[in-house]
């Protein structure tokens, strides 16, 4: 019996995670934050755009990533001493009570751009607490032959609530500005804080002592460096877990840049404007729910880590033939086609990541793999645009794909990533 397995005991026999209530409030719950989320960021980048220059707008919306990048790994420790509901719970109602001071704020004066950055460090260091917690909750929550659903889960809502946040955060300014919205952001993350308090947590199991941990217990007693580097030596002496994150690490540099700016430098340059890029962006997006809905339906899907790796293959040939669409509707088929094989690959990773990983370090092994994702592969936007510039789409794009299609083959030439499995 594997640690997770052992940590999940309490849950086993739990019914389908579309069928759990305690899943259900958890999905609410994040459906609510993520709302507030999109909510806020676009909040608050109308109220930089009005109170500064371009450049301080920039500044301001870029405040948040130096402190996520920062203490992302700190925030794995984090959840691992103090649990990742409790984080969670502190991460919404810190982010509710700040955004309504700040509403406040607004409602009876203009301030300066220094407070709307001292916001963006203030919810980006709350964000590198937040977010590993909140990847380390779902084995918490459900056995663990539901975390590839809970995963398509998670996709679809994260979906919902990017598509409707915008909506949402552009009626609250038209109705009251940026101080409305700001209300708005604060009243749904006050809102999810019953539903994560209901939400019911497995307990830890007792970890006997291993080499890993220089012969002490993984929840012991320790410094925080003590706990980060334990978390980092744990992922890897794991015959799963360390392939997977340089997977997760090479993929995610490769796909950043051209799925983020690249494809409206593309669409300037094919002539398509700002239709065009909307018609690609949303292709994505479909993609990425049908991969969602496909986890959500099926619960598991056999081979996991030779899928994921083939998909994660398909996605680097198709984010190269982005580049060489010769209309945009080709263009869109072959955004859906990132988006499904993309989408596929990356929530199988995750509940894999969740899978393997022993329980009392799941904290620290999310923010590894945040890091990554949020953190790490941002700085490639810049690299991205002024590659554009000097050599046009195509070389980028395919060199791009190649560097994703490197992920696939580390996966594939690892045996113990090859034939890694879900729970039945």
């Amino acid at each position: 019996m594997t640690a997770t397995t052992t940590a999940i005991s309490a849950t086993r026999g739990s019914p389908p995670a579309h069928r759990d209530a305690n899943v259900l409030r958890w999905l609410g719950a994040l459906t609510l934050s993520l709302l507030g989320d999109n909510v806020y960021f676009l909040a608050l980048s109308w109220a930089a755009i009005q109170v500064g220059s371009p450049t301080q707008a920039g500044l301001v919306l870029a405040a948040g990533s130096v402190p996520r990048a920062v203490l992302m790994l700190g925030g794995g420790v984090v959840a691992d001493r103090f649990g990742p509901r409790r984080v969670v719970i502190g991460g919404d109602l810190t982010r509710c009570v700040v955004i309504l001071a700040v509403a406040g704020v607004l409602a009876v004066s203009t301030p300066g751009v220094w407070l709307l950055v001292v916001v963006g460090l203030v919810f980006g260091t709350v964000d590198a607490l937040f977010l590993p917690a909140v990847g380390a909750l779902p084995p918490r929550i459900t056995g663990p032959d539901q975390l590839a659903r809970v995963q398509g889960l998670r996709g679809l809502v994260t979906r919902a609530a990017t598509i409707g946040g915008s909506p949402l955060a552009g009626l609250a300014m038209a109705l009251g500005g940026p101080s409305f919205a700001f209300a708005v952001a604060g009243t749904l993350f006050a809102l999810s804080l019953p539903l994560l308090i209901a939400v019911r947590i497995a307990p830890l199991p007792d970890v006997a002592p291993s080499p890993d941990d220089d012969g002490r217990a993984a929840g012991s007693d320790g410094t925080a460096w003590r706990d980060l580097t334990d978390g980092l030596r744990h992922i890897r002496r794991d015959r799963v877990l360390a392939p997977l994150v340089a997977v997760l690490a090479t993929s995610e540099l490769g796909f950043a840049g051209p799925l983020n700016i690249g494809v409206a430098l593309l669409a300037g340059e094919r002539g398509w404007g700002v239709t065009g890029l909307g018609w690609i962006v949303g292709g994505f997006g479909a993609g990425a729910v049908v991969a969602s809905l496909l986890l959500a339906v099926r619960g598991r899907l056999p081979r996991a880590g030779l899928v994921q790796q083939g998909c994660l293959a398909l996605a680097a040939a198709a984010l190269g033939a982005l580049a060489f669409a010769p209309s945009l509707p080709v263009a869109v088929v072959v955004a859906i086609t990132v988006g499904l094989t993309a989408g596929l690959s990356g929530a199988l990773c995750a509940a894999l990541l969740q899978t393997a990983a022993d329980p009392a370090y799941l904290g620290r092994v999310t923010a590894v793999s945040s890091l990554f994702a949020l953190g790490l592969a941002p700085l490639t936007y810049p690299l991205t645009g002024a590659a554009v510039a000097a050599w046009g789409t195509r070389p980028v794009f395919v060199a791009s794909a190649a560097i994703v299609a490197l992920g696939s083959v580390i996966g594939l030439c690892v045996r113990s990533l090859r034939g890694a499995e879900l729970p039945r």
